[in-house]
Formats: C-alpha cells, sequence, structure tokens
C-alpha cells in the first residue's frame, strides 16, 4: 500500500498523505474504502501511531478522507474534485514552467517533445 523511504527529506506522516491521496486519487482505493486503523497502519509501517494519525487529521482536512465516529476512517466521494483540482494545479505549473522554457529559447517542438515523452528517463 504505502512505502516509507526513510532516506526522503520529508517528514513520514507527509509520505503517508502522499501515499493514501495518490492511491485515492488514482482510483486504487475508491470511495467509501475503509482505511486501517491508526493502530493497524502504525505496526504495518513500523512507525509511531502518532504519526498516522496526524496524516489521517491531514487527509481528513484536505478531504481525502472522513471520519465516521466508533467505525474508522474512509476514503471520501470527491476524488473527482480532488483530481480535478490537482490536474489544474499541474497545469499551472507546466504553464509557468513552459514560460521559462520560452524565455531561454525553448522551441515549440522541444516542449512538445518533452511533454510527450510521459516520464520517459534522459539519458
Amino acid at each position: 500500500m504505502i512505502k516509507i523511504d526513510y532516506r526522503d527529506a520529508r517528514p513520514i506522516y507527509e509520505q503517508v498523505v502522499d501515499g493514501i491521496e495518490g492511491l485515492a486519487l488514482r482510483g486504487a482505493l475508491p470511495a467509501d474504502t475503509q482505511l486501517p486503523s491508526v493502530r493497524q497502519l502504525a505496526m504495518e509501517l513500523s512507525i509511531n501511531p502518532n504519526t498516522i494519525q496526524r496524516a489521517y487529521g491531514e487527509l481528513e482536512r484536505r478531504g481525502v478522507i472522513y471520519a465516521a465516529k466508533g467505525r474508522g476512517n474512509f476514503i471520501s466521494d470527491n476524488a473527482a474534485v480532488l483530481r480535478s483540482q490537482r490536474l489544474n494545479e499541474l497545469g499551472e505549473q507546466i504553464t509557468a514552467l513552459a514560460g521559462q522554457a520560452r524565455s531561454l529559447g525553448a522551441t515549440e517542438e522541444q516542449l512538445r517533445g518533452w511533454v510527450e515523452r510521459k516520464g520517459e528517463s534522459r539519458t
């Protein structure tokens, strides 16, 4: 489900947040999927339960999950809205980067080539 990288500069709770949010936005965790309890996930990842509690709090604040008192934490049903917001943010970042590249002399063909590579490594 989630992998923790202890060499990552980000705090562990942020890695947990990003992992769960990514799974939800990609549809790997559909709406109303129950998440493991704080205790279960902490044991599974071998980290402090307070770290998981903090991550779940942040995910709830972002609208990725909701808490059902006495039942646990569940993936919210507004993943489509969150996905759309995230795509808009990425679009803005891409537009800004394209502007910077153009100011350095990049051609439209170069820009298209970078986008069409779809994450292929540059070797």
